[in-house]
């Protein structure tokens, strides 16, 4: 490897591990679209329980675990499809260096699937973990009883929240570990094409979170809902 692809590769590094943190940051400081969508959702679990049927909760929940569904079995099949041309021997790795990537040395055109495999592996122990939360998320709303003191329903409400919010949380990690993978896929046209991959995926992430329609519109809904 040569210094540019070193050099790329730590900020693709810094970029993947420093994102998590800056978030948090972020959510201190002027607040972030995952940070207002935690309020969000505990305020929707704490509704929940003083509802008397639970069929609109349980169709929401269906929907957003078919959605996890989706994006995993979408996962699987690119970590099949990069995993075949990595362990496909000789002959697959030379095709698929004659369509395009970068003319280098064959261990560093692994080095670069590997590390596509990487993010798309990552990402899909997220779905399948945030797809088994949401669905013992909906086992507590299907078993919530009938309760009648309002700091039970807060109490179920508040329980039912904990375990929904990191689902969620794992699920958007997932989302965001395609950002990452079309990044590390730019390093197979050279280094400086990774490094502006990583660099417009973490730039893009950011801005969704903090400054997009979308995050403005979900903050002034969670003031809303603070209020109540």
């Amino acid at each position: 490897m040569t210094l540019s692809d070193w050099l790329a590769l730590a900020l693709f590094t810094v970029c993947w591990l420093g994102y998590g943190p800056l978030l948090a940051l972020l959510a201190r400081r002027s607040g972030t679209l995952n940070d207002d969508m935690l309020v969000v959702r505990r305020v929707w679990m704490t509704a929940m329980t003083h509802r008397e049927t639970r069929l609109v909760d349980s169709n929401l929940m269906g929907h957003t675990i078919n959605s996890g569904g989706f994006f995993a079995s979408t996962n699987l099949l690119l970590i099949a499809a990069v995993a075949s041309v990595l362990f496909g021997g000789e002959q697959a790795m030379s095709g698929f260096a004659s369509v395009g990537a970068e003319d280098v040395p064959m261990k560093l055109l692994e080095a670069k699937l590997a590390l596509v495999l990487v993010c798309l592996a990552r990402g899909l122990l997220d779905f399948i973990w945030s797809i088994r939360q949401m669905n013992y998320a909906l086992a507590l709303i299907g078993a919530a009883p009938e309760v009648h003191s309002e700091a039970d329903r807060a109490a179920l409400g508040e329980a039912a929240a904990d375990l929904l919010n990191p689902a969620l949380s794992a699920f958007s990690q997932g989302v965001r570990g395609y950002y990452f993978a079309l990044a590390a896929a730019a390093w197979l046209f050279g280094p400086l094409w990774l490094a502006l991959g990583v660099t417009a995926a973490f730039c893009l992430l950011v801005w969704r979170q903090a400054g997009s329609p979308a995050a403005r519109a979900i903050r002034r809904a969670r003031r809303l809902l603070e209020g109540t």
